[in-house]
């Protein structure tokens, strides 16, 4: 498997090249809660590619960011790559979001989180604290 750094840069990449930096960093957060949490695998790549919980990594769709060769693919490759470095280094938004999906979505486990904030066009939950069974 590829190193954290490939792996992280790839899930913000995929997952939110699109939204403002606060949105990439949420994703980056997300990732490095569930590393932390009890409940995923205890490393980057490992919750990255844990099946079916990233939607670009069963897409059918190439999962390297340098297969968009396009000006704009390759500026949020670079910006996203500074944010995987500075979340691996440590660097928090503070907030403990495990779960995210796309405003166009409603996937059925979303009542079991608590909301934490909308950033661009995703919104991001923790587990509730009423529902531990999350």
């Amino acid at each position: 498997m590829a190193d954290p750094l490939t792996c992280l840069v790839a899930a913000i990449f995929f997952e939110a090249r699109d939204q403002p930096p606060l949105g990439q960093e949420m994703v980056a957060q997300v990732v490095m809660n569930r590393v932390a949490h009890p409940d995923f695998p205890d490393d980057v790549c490992s919750v990255v590619y844990e099946r079916k919980q990233f939607s670009f990594t069963h897409d059918g769709l190439s999962d390297d960011p340098s297969d968009y060769p396009t000006y704009w693919d390759r500026r949020a490759r670079e910006s996203v790559t500074e944010v995987a470095q500075d979340y691996l280094m440590g660097q928090t938004t503070g907030n403990t979001s495990t779960h995210y999906h796309t405003l166009s979505v409603a996937p059925v486990w979303k009542t079991k989180y608590e909301v934490d904030g909308i950033v661009g066009d995703h919104i991001f939950y923790t587990c509730s604290r009423e529902n531990r069974n999350c």
